[in-house]
């Protein structure tokens, strides 16, 4: 940590590789995010088997992570493509492939994951809304993870404040803390008004989709009104999508429409839309209607 008297914030000096192997390829916190997200899932899934609350069996859930790592996987770099970088995209079709410069979107990991369960249900001929009802809460733990590697990569930073735990990121200026002479530069950026203190938005948002909204679905699904399938699952997707409104207000924003509504914030309205679609449904369904 950088701090000195001309400095009075936290700078971030956290190094993204846990261990570089060789040239581009390394052991980065981003990936072990993914890997522990994955591994977390399927230890509540499972749970969710042994208890009678998930109707697959082991074998089928073993298949089940296969076809969310997948969807997961793909559907986040496409997002990411798509809805960030469609025009360098199209201009080196190779991007897709060049994972270790970055780059996912979790909107896109959503549709790639509800494709997968898609896929996956009409195999084993199951139910898709079933599926992704437990799925809904496991997804808050690699939302979480998710999160914290976006901050230890100094990525997706907020907007310029002066709170007290506010963060300088020197990659705001392409500066990396492993590049000759860095504090000195940092603090001559910072007196020129060339570096700002941020909100740490991704450890808002590690709170906020992570956290809180993990906490949430586990009491939901506890309830009575959460055994009609496809309710946990809708409730996962517009509590995402609320919390991602109100986290964008705290985060440096990608894009802007109409002069005040963020990328994200699009997206997560979008994405909130088949939720409530659900939710009309299922409205009056009750202890006739198919429960878990």
């Amino acid at each position: 940590m950088l701090r000195t008297m001309d400095i009075p914030f936290y700078v971030h000096t956290l190094d993204p590789v846990l261990v570089r192997i060789w040239g581009p390829l390394a052991i980065r916190w981003y990936g072990l995010a993914y890997v522990a997200g994955f591994i977390c899932a399927y230890v509540a899934l499972h749970r969710d088997i042994t208890q009678g609350r998930l109707r697959l069996s082991a074998d089928d859930l073993q298949t089940l992570l296969y076809y969310v790592i997948i969807g997961v996987m793909l559907g986040g770099r496409l997002g990411y493509l798509l809805f960030y970088q469609f025009s360098a995209w199209r201009a080196d079709p190779v991007l897709l492939f060049r994972v270790w410069e970055g780059g996912m979107a979790s909107h896109g990991g959503m549709l790639g994951l509800m494709a997968a369960v898609g896929l996956f249900t009409r195999s084993r001929q199951a139910s898709f809304l079933h599926v992704t009802d437990a799925l809904a809460t496991a997804a808050p733990i690699g939302i979480f993870f998710g999160r914290i590697a976006n901050f230890i990569n100094g990525e997706l930073w907020g907007r310029i404040t002066r709170v007290p735990w506010a963060v300088i990121f020197p990659q705001e200026v392409g500066l990396q803390p492993d590049q000759p002479g860095f504090g000195a530069e940092v603090q001559r950026l910072y007196a020129a008004g060339l570096l700002s203190p941020r909100h740490p938005s991704q450890l808002y948002a590690a709170v906020l989709e992570g956290v809180l909204l993990w906490g949430l679905l586990v009491w939901l699904r506890r309830t009575r009104w959460a055994r009609v399938d496809g309710r946990s699952g809708a409730a996962f997707l517009l509590c995402y999508a609320c919390g991602r409104i109100l986290g964008e207000l705290f985060r440096e924003p990608d894009r802007l429409y109409f002069g005040w509504l963020t990328q994200g914030q699009l997206l997560s309205a979008l994405l909130a839309l088949p939720a409530g679609w659900v939710l009309w449904l299922t409205r009056n369904a009750g202890a006739a209607g198919r429960t878990r």
